[in-house]
Order: structure tokens, then sequence, then C-alpha cells
């Protein structure tokens, strides 16, 4: 299987402008991200930014970029503006979250494996949830998922009507096949999408099957400044 990992990657965040070229540790976040994800098993890494300071930034260290519009509401157009853009035909398209600069291969990985079950159409990522107090935290979305590892369910909390002895937390890392990520760019934002703001639910309530794959690794995002000096903290 041909693999292409795309990494979204927009200047103008609302809570924090600029984070893809911050420093850390005497790299660009949008470096880091980008050598993570060439560690992987992906034959392919590009970066799809709507901005000349990142596309000029990963070019000064080597990086494949494309400039895409500054039109696309999500990172999801931005992979398939991409995808059309390209030429060349891949199996699997991966959607990197441009702002988890010390993310794992192997999570990359697991989720190409995903495909060699034939009905995988989407995969993505989930965590057993450790401490408690993340059961309720709304900006860590949670997934539900069956024992034959299909989604059931997204949330931004615990409710009571989930009995489990295992919660876990969603990972925004997705894969698709190429087929599937041109359909479900094209639907229209779904009432359950809107009430959580959790994109996913578009693609469950237009019936498309979500194949969740358990990972060990924990991921460190960057949405505020804070989080960038946490990240610093940790990994220094």
């Amino acid at each position: 299987m041909k693999t292409l990992g795309i990494i979204p990657a927009r200047y103008n965040s609302s809570r924090f402008p600029g984070k893809p070229l911050v420093t850390i540790l005497g790299k660009s976040m949008i470096q880091r991200v980008y050598e993570q994800a060439k560690l992987s098993k992906l034959d392919a890494v590009i970066v799809a930014t709507d901005d000349e300071r990142i596309y000029n930034e990963v070019r000064s260290f080597g990086g494949d970029v494309q400039m895409t519009s500054d039109h696309h509401l999500s990172g999801t157009d931005r992979c398939v503006e991409v995808l059309n853009n390209i030429g060349k035909n891949y199996d699997i398209i991966v959607n990197i979250q441009g702002d988890e600069p010390f993310i794992e291969p192997q999570q990359i990985n697991q989720l190409i494996e995903a495909f060699t079950d034939k009905d995988t159409r989407i995969a993505t990522l989930a965590q057993p949830i450790e401490k408690a107090e993340d059961l309720q935290n709304s900006n860590k979305p949670k997934v539900f998922f069956d024992e034959e590892e299909w989604a059931i369910s997204f949330d931004r909390i615990v409710r009571a009507s989930f009995h489990k002895d295992t919660f876990y937390k969603h990972i925004g890392l997705y894969a698709f096949r190429p087929n599937t990520l041109k359909e479900i760019a094209l639907l229209p934002p779904s009432p359950k999408e809107v009430e959580l703001k959790l994109e996913q639910w578009r693609w469950l309530e237009n019936g498309y099957a979500i194949k969740v794959k358990t990972s060990p690794f924990d991921t460190y995002s960057v949405d505020t400044e804070e989080d960038l000096k946490k990240i610093i903290e940790r990994f220094g």
C-alpha cells in the first residue's frame, strides 16, 4: 500500500497565531512534526499551508510543501486539495496534526496497519484514560467503540449512560482511503457535529464507519502559549 501523510498548517490560529513557526528546542514546530512523520512507514509527507511564511520555513529544512487555499474550514479540506493536486496515486492518506511536535511515528504506523482490514475506510486512535479528572474535561474528547474496534460515539465528557471499566481519550489523528476522503469533504455539517464541535460526527451520521486502534502513546498538542511552555519543560 502506498501511503501519504499530509500535515495541514495554517498561520492564523485564533488561540495561538503563528504557532507552526514557534521554536521548540532549536527547531520550528512544523519541522519537528515533519521529521517525526518521516520516521514512520509513510512513503511521502507533505505540509499543506495557506501561508508563505510556513511554506518558506518548510522549504528551508528540505521538506515537501504545497500552498493551498485560505478558505478551507478544516484540515480535512486542506488534505483534499493536496490529494487532488499531487497527480499521484496513494492507497492511504494520513491527516497529521500540525501542532503535535513530538508525535510518535508508531501512532502513524498503527493507522496504516488498520487498513489491512479491507473494510476500513477511516481509522483513528484512542488511548486509555488514567486520570479521573480527564473524564469530565471537555477539552479532551472521548471515543466509545465496540469489541471489533468500530466507533460508536464521540463525546467531550463521559456521560452516565456509558457503563464501562475503561474509558478512552480520542487522539485526533486520522487516516482515509482516498475516495472516502474526497466523499466526506463534500458532506455538510451534521447535527451532532454542530452540537459537540467534533468533525468525526459528520462521518458517523452519514454512515461512514470509523476503525479505532488503541495506542499506548499520549499526545502533546500546542493550542496555547502555556501548552508550549509545558512541552518545552517536558522534552527539554
